[in-house]
C-alpha cells in the first residue's frame, strides 16, 4: 500500500496528459457548436449593418469566443473526467492501479492536479481577456452592431434618474467630468409618470451642472412638434460621482476593479449583495472544474463486464450537471437578497464536494 497522495511520477503524468488532451478536444468541438450555433442567430443582424462583411462576422466570433470558453470549460473537464475514466476502465487500467496497491483517491489525483491548474488558468484567463471582450462585445450590440467603439472603458446601456426625468445612453465612456455619453435620450415626465417631451441627442458631456445635448431633437408629447435644438443642458442634478456609480456590470470588470466598485457602492449606501454575490463566483466559478473529476469519479471503478459502467458515467454526468444546476440557482437566490454572498457563490460547490467523497468513499474506500 503507498502513502504517499501521488501515484508514481511515470503514471502522474502518464493520467495528466490523457486528461489535458480530452479536455483540449472537448473544449473545442462545444465552442465551435456552439459558435456556429450562435453565428446563425446573430449574422443576419451584424450582416444587415451597411458595410459589415466577414470580417464582422470573424470580430463577433473572436469577441464572443471567450465567453463560450469561460461558460463551458467546466463542462468540458466533466466531459473529459467521464471519457478518461470510463476508457481507463475499460482497458482495466484502473484494476492494474488497485491491485498496485493505489487508492481511490490516488488514482484520481493526477487529474484533480490537472483540473486545479485548469482553474487557475481559467480564473486569468476570464479576468483578463473574457471581460474585456464582454465589456467590448456589449457595447457593440448597443450600437446594434455599427461603429466598434474604440475607447477600453465602455459601459452600455446606462439608464438614469434625475427627480422625474430620465436619461439613458446607449454608451459611456470616461470617468468623472470627462463622461461622455452616445445615443442619448431624455425624458421630461410629471409627477405620476407620464412623460412629457423626449430628446434624442447624438452625444452629452457634463455641463457643470447638468449634462449639454449635442445636436437635440426634441419632440412635444402634448401638441407633438418636433424641434431641432444645437445644444440643451437636461439632468442637473446628475453629477458625475453618480454616473460612475450608474452602472457597474460585474462580468465586464476583473475581480480586483469589481472590488473598488463594491467599496464605492457601500460608501454610498447602496445595496452590493448581488454584485459580492459575483464577486465571489468569479473565484468558486472557474474552480468547478477542480470539482469535475471528483463527480465523475463513480464512472472510474466497478468491473466494465458487470454492466453498470454505463450506468456509474451517467450518475458521475448526472451529478456533474446537478452541480451547475443548483450553482445558477444559488447565485440567482443570492442576486436578490435570498441568500448571503458568500453562501450563494460557495454553498453549492461546498455541498459538491461532500456529496463527491462520500459516493467516491462509501463505494470505492
Amino acid at each position: 500500500m503507498q502513502f504517499d497522495f501521488f501515484p508514481s511520477k511515470t503514471l502522474t503524468v502518464y493520467l495528466a496528459k490523457l486528461f489535458v488532451v480530452r479536455i483540449l478536444a472537448m473544449l473545442f468541438m462545444l465552442v465551435l457548436v456552439l459558435m456556429m450555433l450562435d453565428l446563425l442567430s446573430n449574422s443576419g443582424k451584424i450582416l444587415a449593418v451597411e458595410g459589415n462583411g466577414q470580417g464582422q462576422l470573424l470580430t463577433y466570433a473572436g469577441l464572443r469566443i471567450p465567453q463560450l470558453v469561460q461558460s463551458f470549460l467546466p463542462y468540458s473537464v466533466l466531459l473529459a473526467t467521464l471519457i478518461t475514466l470510463v476508457a481507463l476502465n475499460q482497458n482495466s487500467e484502473v484494476i492494474a492501479m488497485k491491485a498496485a496497491g493505489l487508492s481511490a483517491h490516488q488514482v484520481l489525483a493526477p487529474l484533480l492536479l490537472t483540473a486545479g491548474i485548469v482553474s487557475l488558468l481559467s480564473f486569468a484567463f476570464n479576468e483578463q481577456i473574457t471581460t474585456r471582450a464582454t465589456a467590448t462585445l456589449k457595447a457593440w450590440e448597443a450600437v446594434e452592431y455599427g461603429a466598434i467603439p474604440q475607447e477600453t472603458d465602455v459601459r452600455a446601456n446606462v439608464y438614469l434618474t434625475d427627480g422625474t426625468g430620465v436619461l439613458s445612453a446607449a454608451n459611456l465612456t470616461g470617468s468623472g467630468s470627462d463622461i461622455a455619453m452616445t445615443d442619448v435620450t431624455w425624458y421630461n415626465r410629471n409627477a405620476d409618470g407620464t412623460i412629457l417631451e423626449q430628446v434624442d441627442a447624438g452625444r452629452a458631456t457634463f455641463a457643470a451642472p447638468g449634462w449639454r445635448l449635442e445636436g437635440a431633437t426634441r419632440f412635444s408629447v402634448q401638441n407633438a412638434v418636433t424641434e431641432e435644438l444645437d445644444t440643451l443642458v437636461v439632468g442637473e442634478g446628475l453629477t458625475p460621482a453618480q454616473i460612475d456609480l450608474a452602472k457597474v456590470d460585474p462580468e465586464t470588470q476583473p475581480f480586483w476593479e469589481l472590488s473598488d466598485s463594491i467599496d464605492a457602492y457601500e460608501k454610498a449606501g447602496r445595496r452590493t449583495a448581488e454584485l459580492r454575490a459575483k464577486w465571489w463566483h468569479k473565484i468558486s466559478g472557474p474552480l468547478s472544474a477542480f470539482l469535475m473529476p471528483l463527480l465523475g469519479a463513480v464512472a472510474a471503478f466497478g468491473l466494465a463486464r458487470s454492466g453498470q459502467l454505463f450506468l456509474r458515467a451517467v450518475i458521475g454526468m448526472a451529478l456533474g450537471f446537478a452541480y451547475f444546476v443548483v450553482d445558477n440557482a444559488a447565485l440567482a437566490m443570492g442576486s436578490f437578497g435570498g441568500y448571503p454572498p458568500f453562501l450563494a457563490a460557495w454553498a453549492p460547490f461546498l455541498l459538491f464536494v461532500l456529496i463527491g467523497e462520500t459516493v467516491l468513499v462509501r463505494t470505492e474506500e
